[in-house]
């Protein structure tokens, strides 16, 4: 029987299953905090891989996230009764994801909806076909553009009208990151302009790497609980924008909006951007880099280490981790040498590292989760609040599973990295949309060591573990035969569930060829039919 533990985290403390929600302290004071409760017992954020399976790992390091105990079987039965019950039927509801150049800046900077009526037209056609809804990216970008507080919908509420009257239920994912990078920076969704003006003073708001090049998609979740952006933090910023979502479009809850994804990070996935494209820093299948160099990331660090009293490994991050194109072999920390991830100082950076992505995902769902549950009390309405995570497939067959960890993933071979991912999600009743259904392992370059599989049936067991729901979306684009019967078999769980829903990424202008189309209308009502 595996070892288990509990995500041990700084940003709220839980006892019984009970919880609060601060109002923006920092998690630098409340890793001080902790100096007063050394005789307390600590607990791992981890549930140890079976010894039968992947051998024994012990470590003396408690959890460097802090020492309050977020999850009990309480909390876990209360997550339940928040999360969209399985019919376990044998269909997939699909929604197809909007072009990924649906939204432009017009001549005077405002943003505009593009080829509308090909829109209209390509709805209908959907519809038509079986799909059974949209998925729209609603940008932050977009909404509170130009000045703090000052949401503007009326694109949105156009676009939602069309695809409500067209018969087609929404997946809303709400993005707190930007696109820019996709188009090369001469196009995109960006943070809004406010953020960017802060950033031109501050560039410490975003991620930074070891040669201190930033990366401004998203911010770093070292201000999660900085009042930084107008006198409110990050996570206020967060909730304020889906405060406003919720009360604009509270009457399509239920009856056309039937999915809420929060953005966490990077494309809108809980991680770290260790693996940046469009930039020319990274191209698969590097190993990535650690993202954690700006000085709010580096002061936390720091406090947290002089805790541990080991105030040296306060000061940087793991050395001799290689850079962005790597491979694992010969990069000693990746290695099972004395300085590598297994080493004590290792352990305690990765602990620290990924336990940071955790609070992050955990303050954000807590405040979207109480946002739903209250709309959904009033209204008697059932919208399932959904998180993404990424698809880290590439040498996950090493033992220390490098990209993963750049990316905030500590998994490796002796430890269950998504294990407290998918307790925070049970606790807050969210769902797990994961990525790579499209993809099987013979598929991918044998010497990078790659298993989307592998991946897959890793997260289907912490999934069903922590009793969760699971939707899905594919990694590439796909529309050959074999793709799409790819998609179609792992929308069956391996214990003979199916999916939530899966999600098509996305329409572009390939998507309505004759030879695509002739491929995707059978692949959609076979998702229909009984699987």
């Amino acid at each position: 029987m595996a070892e288990t533990g509990v995500i041990g985290c700084g940003c709220r403390g839980v006892t019984g299953g009970n919880f609060f929600h601060p109002g923006g302290f920092s998690l630098k004071s409340c890793f001080l905090e902790q100096s007063t409760k050394r005789n307390r017992n600590f607990f791992r954020s981890v549930s140890m891989i079976p010894p039968s399976k992947r051998g024994r790992f012990i470590t003396k390091w408690r959890s460097v996230a802090g020492n309050s105990r977020i999850f009990s079987m309480d909390a876990r039965e209360k997550s339940r009764s928040f999360v969209l019950v399985s019919s376990r039927h044998k269909r997939v509801p699909v929604f197809v994801m909007m072009p990924i150049d649906t939204f432009g800046i017009d001549a005077s900077g405002c943003p505009k909806i593009k080829r509308l009526k090909a829109l209209t037209v390509s709805l209908k056609a959907l519809k038509l076909a079986g799909v059974h809804g949209i998925a729209v990216e609603v940008w932050w970008g977009i909404v509170e553009r130009f000045c703090p507080l000052e949401f503007k919908w009326s694109l949105y509420e156009e676009l939602f009208r069309l695809i409500s009257e067209a018969g087609l239920k929404l997946h809303v994912a709400l993005c707190f990151h930007s696109n820019m990078h996709l188009f090369g920076g001469k196009g995109g969704i960006s943070l809004p302009l406010w953020i960017r003006e802060i950033g031109d003073v501050n560039k410490d708001i975003y991620y930074r790497d070891k040669s201190g090049l930033s990366n401004n998609d998203y911010l770093t979740l070292g201000v999660d609980q900085l009042p930084l952006f107008g006198g409110r933090t990050a996570v206020q910023c967060y909730e304020d924008f889906m405060l406003s979502f919720s009360t604009k479009f509270e009457p399509y809850f239920g009856n056309v909006i039937e999915e809420i994804s929060i953005g966490l990070g990077p494309s809108g996935e809980l991680r770290y951007p260790a693996h940046p494209s469009g930039d020319g820093r990274w191209k698969f299948p590097g190993i990535g880099e650690f993202q954690c160099h700006d000085k709010y990331m580096m002061e936390d660090l720091m406090a947290v280490a002089s805790q541990e009293g080991k105030p040296q490994w306060g000061s940087r991050d793991p050395p001799n981790t290689g850079c962005y194109n790597s491979f694992p072999s010969k990069v000693p920390f990746f290695e099972e040498g004395n300085d590598s991830f297994l080493s004590d100082y290792g352990r305690f950076f990765l602990e620290w590292y990924s336990g940071k992505l955790i609070c992050h995902a955990d303050a954000i769902l807590a405040k979207a989760a109480d946002v739903l549950r209250r709309r959904q009390e009033e209204e008697k309405s059932s919208v399932m609040l959904v998180a993404k995570i990424g698809g880290i497939y590439w040498w996950y067959k090493t033992s220390s599973h490098p990209a993963e960890l750049t990316a905030g993933y500590y998994n490796t071979s002796l430890r269950d990295g998504y294990d407290p991912v998918a307790s925070v999600l049970s606790r807050h009743g969210a769902a797990l949309n994961i990525p790579c259904l499209d993809m099987a392992d013979s598929e991918t370059p044998e010497k990078y060591l790659c298993s989307p599989e592998g991946l897959r049936r890793q997260i289907h067991d912490v999934s069903k573990k922590w009793t969760i729901q699971v939707t899905g979306r594919n990694t590439s684009e796909r529309f050959d035969e074999m793709g799409l019967r790819q998609i179609r078999e792992n929308c069956v769980q391996p214990n003979g569930d199916t999916l939530r829903s899966f999600t098509f990424c996305r329409m572009n202008e390939k998507f309505f060829r004759v030879e695509n189309w002739n491929n995707f209308v059978p692949f959609i009502r076979q998702m229909s039919a009984d699987m």
